[in-house]
């Protein structure tokens, strides 16, 4: 299946917006849904809708086998065993469960990264003594003072392995066998962009992470559901974070009986459509190849520095080569100070949609670029004449505004 001809496969794009159509920039907050998604969950409603794990009636163990057959999904598309995998709520969750399961203390040292989502830096700061690795002058990892940190042990190594501001994508497995090497440090990645894309697809048989986190919603699934996979010696050391119903074998008024992993970390009932419809979104990626995901972002991504690099109003955060980036840009347009009007007009008035702010990730945004910023985002339904369009209508913008 070509790149080409997927967007048909996208309703959201047939919509028209003041006669505008959609063009979709917004897709590293999250992805639009194809219809064979859409059509899963949808089917999962009519056509069944009961819980799974619970009853032995036929409409629940066939909810039940399809649930599990999207565990299994997963773990084949990581390389990883069924039960590594563990369904929560999205990345945040995921994160959130490692760095309470793990036990932490307040002294012990976590290395992080400046250009980590929020979602890779609070729970991490509230557990441990979190330090950060600095970036260097074209805005990527400073692997030296990387090293550096290394020496100080960490107990954890929390890896980001694409920036959703910068779009840099970090070397997680050189990164790695330096922490193993260093201290043997648990090492946890937030995949939450990086999954999304066939040729970066993490294999945890030949990278030797412990923890992947990921979101099905930012790679054509639902939202609400999630991923957080784990070597399973580190799931049987790990603390459930939720307590209830589904994770427990029994329960007498002395105690309790925890699950086997993974179902010890899932409890209550959980989003059973959205899940489906995360193993159908992991069906749709798997019919692009790696050769063409890379070719079509490396394209995405040369547009968009192409683009900014032409324009001396406008200020690009991260490199500017299209080596080791996704197809992300975060901008800052000289003499603006409130970003919120051009994606307003953006959108309202030629069917643009990207987003503006701190990108849950204001640390790197304030160093790098002193404030908020215009982040455009580009995923397998865009085309470079998409990214050139978007840059001709913010020519028109800030000329009108006098900004330029």
């Amino acid at each position: 299946m070509g790149l080409e001809n997927c967007q048909a496969d996208f309703p959201v794009l047939e919509r028209l917006i003041d006669g505008q159509r959609v063009t979709y920039l917004d897709s590293a907050a999250t992805s639009l849904k194809p219809r064979s998604v859409i059509d899963a969950m949808s089917n999962f409603y009519s056509q069944n809708g009961v819980n799974i794990h619970r009853g032995k009636y036929y409409l629940s163990e066939e909810a039940s086998d399809s649930y599990e057959r999207v565990r299994y999904s997963i773990a084949q598309y990581l390389g990883a065993y069924g039960n590594e995998i563990v369904f929560t709520k999205g990345t945040t969750e995921s994160l959130n469960l490692v760095a309470y399961g793990l036990g932490l203390q307040q002294d012990d040292i976590v290395v992080g990264f400046l250009d980590s989502h929020h979602a890779q830096l609070l729970p991490w700061r509230r557990a441990a003594n979190l330090k950060l690795v600095n970036l260097n002058s074209d805005g990527g990892i400073d692997l030296d003072h990387y090293h550096e940190l290394l020496k100080l042990k960490p107990k954890v190594v929390v890896l980001t392995h694409c920036s959703n501001v910068s779009g840099n994508i970090a070397p997680i497995e050189e990164m790695t066998i330096a922490a193993k090497e260093a201290c043997d440090a648990i090492v946890v990645v937030d995949a939450a962009q990086s999954m999304p894309h066939p040729h970066l697809r993490i294999d945890v048989s030949k990278i030797d992470v412990d923890f992947v986190a990921f979101s099905a919603h930012k790679m054509l699934g639902p939202t609400g559901v999630g991923c957080l996979y784990g070597k399973s010696s580190r799931l049987n050391e790990l603390r459930p974070l939720m307590l209830g119903g589904g994770m427990v074998d029994w329960v007498d008024t002395e105690g309790s009986q925890e699950r086997k992993i993974p179902h010890r970390f899932e409890a209550g009932t959980p989003a059973i459509a959205s899940t489906l419809g995360f193993g159908e979104a992991i069906n749709y990626l798997k019919r692009f190849g790696e050769k063409k995901s890379l070719e079509h972002t490396e394209e995405l991504t040369e547009a968009i520095i192409k683009g900014a690099m032409e324009r001396d109003y406008i200020q690009l955060l991260g490199t500017k080569s299209t080596e080791n980036r996704c197809a992300i840009g975060s901008l800052r347009i000289k003499n603006c100070d409130d970003l919120s009007d051009i994606a307003r007009s953006l959108s309202d008035s030629y069917g643009i949609m990207c987003r503006t702010g701190h990108m849950c990730a204001q640390p790197i945004v304030d160093e790098q670029m002193g404030d908020e910023v215009l982040r455009i985002s580009a995923y397998i339904y865009n085309t470079t004449e998409e990214i050139e369009r978007f840059y001709q209508s913010l020519d028109e913008l800030v000329s009108f505004l006098g900004l330029v």
